[in-house]
């Protein structure tokens, strides 16, 4: 149902689940084994997973901090974009490796679920995308000292009105990881 054109395809995005992004991230290792059973499915199922890396002055590339979480591995066969701003369409090649595989549907993962993950699904919504967002498989640290919510609650706001979320031709939808099937 996206309105991008010949693109039937599914794809998992696996956002930012790097050693220094989910360090300090709420329920990190429940949020970490969901995206798994998601990257489990899909692969299962024949769904591209594709991963999303970023880099900054904080995240320096290729330090221990930069790297994807242990309990995630990147198969090499599955795509890899590098970014350096939120949404992880910006000044990337994420738009070209989804074309190149009809894909016209995210399903999205990862972290933070207060910059990098909503950037990317608005940002996917905006460009034609239709967008699940998985409700149990996505998380933010603790920012509360400086006037954010709790991450529990930036988690559920974002669920929240994702679910609701809506645009001519395309689906915005929130599924668990276990409700899921490809």
């Amino acid at each position: 149902m996206s309105t991008l054109a010949d693109r039937p395809n599914k794809a998992v995005l696996v956002v930012d689940v790097q050693n220094g992004v989910v360090a300090e991230a709420h329920a990190r290792d429940e949020i970490v084994a969901n995206i798994s059973t998601v990257v489990g499915k899909a692969r299962a199922g024949g769904v591209p997973v594709v991963w999303v890396q970023h880099s900054s002055d904080n995240l320096v590339k290729d330090s221990e901090q930069w790297q994807f979480v242990p309990e995630l591995s990147r198969d090499d066969s599955e795509a890899l974009v590098h970014k350096r701003y939120p949404d992880s369409f910006e000044a990337t090649d994420l738009e070209d490796v989804l074309a190149r595989a009809g894909i016209g549907h995210l399903i999205v993962t990862g972290a933070q679920t207060d910059e990098c993950i909503r950037s990317t699904i608005h940002g996917a919504f905006v460009r034609g995308y239709d967008v699940t967002l998985v409700g149990d498989a996505h998380t933010t640290e603790d920012l509360s000292e400086y006037g954010a919510p709790t991450p529990d609650k930036v988690i559920a706001h974002t669920n929240l009105y994702w679910q609701y979320h809506q645009a001519p031709g395309r689906t915005a939808a929130v599924q668990k990881a276990e409700e899921l099937s490809f």
